[in-house]
């Protein structure tokens, strides 16, 4: 508890210094990102059994095969090409990738990875040293979106979701911003008049809803569109796709959704208080994947595919995979089965999770979203 302690030392000071009220959007950013402290930036255990969740890669290396076969038709077409992978968490999906895009002879000549976390990046060199060192040389770690563009594929796995968000308190009368103030007990939500541009933002985000009551709160994220443009701009021909939990805009904002989405994940543990164990925990919002559609067009892009995850994964073959995988054992085929059905289910991740991807310079079907097709609901 002292790293969080030295967390909450460094937010209390932050809101001290700005008047005694801090934006959610710079609180979050603090508390996930503030070099050596953030959550993302910290050494704490983030994956798996022994971290805060599990993400799809961690369930099941099907995951991976599945997104290799959808890399694969992307650098098919370019002739070659090099693959970005933002956020690689463990290493695992970027393991399983390459590991399948060797078999289907289609390694890229570059696989870059873009992490902010010092801790990560070692666990992703190892974990990639010791299953694929003929592929080490290959992998490159970086800051920032390469100065280059490059032609080939960028991956985004539950990326989107912890970019900080701006939360807010709908009125008839008006719109206020949720802030973070210092109480005696702690951290503790502080409401202020919302910015003109926030309150405009709010009643675009109330019609595409369908109206709100009193009090409805919420939030959306300021910094999606520079962020993502940003990224884009790496890319010349090829494929951006991007991996989440979230909804369209029309479901995202629906009156009965009246707390919003905020969500923080402590040891395989979900609720909904950021101000607890700050720089111990994730902090997350849905992703509207509508904002998403938009920024794509913004970044001049074309919107190739939205999908859920369980039909992504159908549409590249998920019950071949499981074949090739287990190479006639049953028992890990067994196994497999169990891994797709938590991948798939509408329970599980399967209709939580959804796919969405970009396209520039390319203009072919992607597999991944040929069995249904979700974009006339954005």
């Amino acid at each position: 508890m002292q790293h969080s302690q030295r967390v909450r030392a460094l937010l209390a000071a932050r809101i001290a210094a700005n008047g005694g009220w801090l934006s959610f959007e710079h609180y979050m950013d603090a508390a996930l990102y503030a070099p050596g402290l953030g959550y993302y930036s910290a050494g704490a255990h983030k994956f798996g059994d022994g971290g805060d969740f599990t993400t799809a890669p961690e369930i099941s290396s099907l995951f991976g095969a599945c997104v290799a076969r959808q890399c694969a038709e992307v650098l098919r077409v370019l002739g070659s090409g090099t693959i970005l992978e933002i956020g690689a968490g463990t290493g695992r999906l970027a393991v399983d990738v390459l590991t399948r895009l060797d078999s289907l002879d289609c390694v890229p000549a570059r696989y870059l990875i873009l992490e902010v976390s010092a801790e990560l990046r070692d666990r992703q060199r190892r974990l990639i040293q010791e299953r694929l060192p003929q592929f080490a040389a290959r992998v490159t770690w970086l800051d920032a979106p390469p100065d280059r563009a490059f032609d080939g594929v960028i991956l985004a796995n539950e990326v989107l979701d912890a970019l900080p968000v701006a939360r807010f308190r709908w009125h008839e009368s008006g719109c206020e911003e949720l802030g973070v103030a210092c109480g005696t007990e702690g951290f503790e939500w502080a409401p202020r008049v919302a910015p003109d541009a926030m309150t405009a933002i709010c009643r675009r985000l109330e019609a595409a809803g369908g109206g709100w009551d009193d009090g409805y709160v919420s939030e959306y994220c300021p910094r999606l569109q520079p962020w993502t443009a940003a990224v884009a701009r790496a890319l010349g021909s090829g494929a951006v796709l991007w991996f989440d939990y979230g909804l369209p805009r029309p479901q995202y904002y629906l009156p009965e959704r009246h707390e919003g989405t905020l969500m923080c994940h402590f040891r395989h543990r979900a609720h909904d208080d950021p101000f607890v164990n700050p720089g111990l925990q994730d902090i997350t919002a849905w992703v509207d994947f509508t904002a998403v559609a938009e920024a794509g067009l913004a970044a001049d892009c074309t919107l190739a595919g939205f999908t859920t995850q369980a039909f992504f994964l159908a549409g590249l073959g998920v019950d071949g995979e499981m074949q090739y995988l287990a190479h006639d054992d049953e028992i890990c085929f067994a196994r497999l089965a169990e891994q797709a059905r938590r991948l798939m289910l509408p329970g599980e991740m399967g209709e939580r999770f959804k796919a969405m991807a970009w396209t520039r310079g390319i203009d072919f079907d992607l597999s991944g979203f040929a069995l249904q097709d979700l974009r006339h609901a954005l």
